[in-house]
């Protein structure tokens, strides 16, 4: 059974090893890991100790497997990693959830996450959850210090009733 929390300032270096575990296999498909391996480690320790505040955590059995972050506390969902060990375990469907219900609950009507453009698995997931692309774009990452070809992706959390007259179509 999952839970889902809000992450400790304790838990950084944990969650730091989770994102990088999980971005090194999504880029290992895209064939881009190996020079960029030094600051992706830094980038995601940076980002953790940080801006652990943001982070919304998953836990299985008492143990860390993925934590998703909305770095400015709004609709865009700037990070989102299960570990590679517990992909495939209904945690991602689970954390995403959560984190959608944060976001209705904040009072955003839409929820939109950003990926790398050759990471068929995120993109795929995405689009089982409801999501579609919406853009695709090259812009520089300075998390990473490179040029990432990103897609946008967005997902319509709150649907208007339309209001009718007579009997409903």
């Amino acid at each position: 059974m999952a839970t889902i929390r809000n992450a400790r300032e304790d838990e950084a270096d944990i969650l730091a090893e989770i994102g990088f575990r999980s971005w090194e296999k999504a880029m290992i498909s895209i064939g881009e890991v190996t020079d960029m391996q030094e600051s992706a480690r830094a980038a995601f320790l940076n980002f953790t100790r940080s801006s652990w505040l943001t982070i919304t955590v998953v836990e299985q059995f008492g143990s860390v497997t993925g934590w998703a972050a909305r770095e400015k506390l709004d609709e865009l969902i700037t990070d989102f990693w299960i570990d590679p060990h517990y992909q495939g375990h209904g945690l991602g469907r689970a954390l995403l959830a959560e984190i959608e219900a944060e976001i209705i609950h904040q009072g955003f009507e839409t929820a939109r996450v950003e990926t790398h453009a050759r990471n068929n698995e995120a993109v795929g997931f995405f689009e089982k959850n409801g999501y579609a692309i919406n853009w695709l774009s090259v812009a520089y990452s300075p998390k990473i210090d490179r040029d990432v070809q990103s897609v946008g992706m967005s997902k319509q959390l709150v649907v208007d009733e339309v209001d009718t007259y007579g009997p409903g179509l």
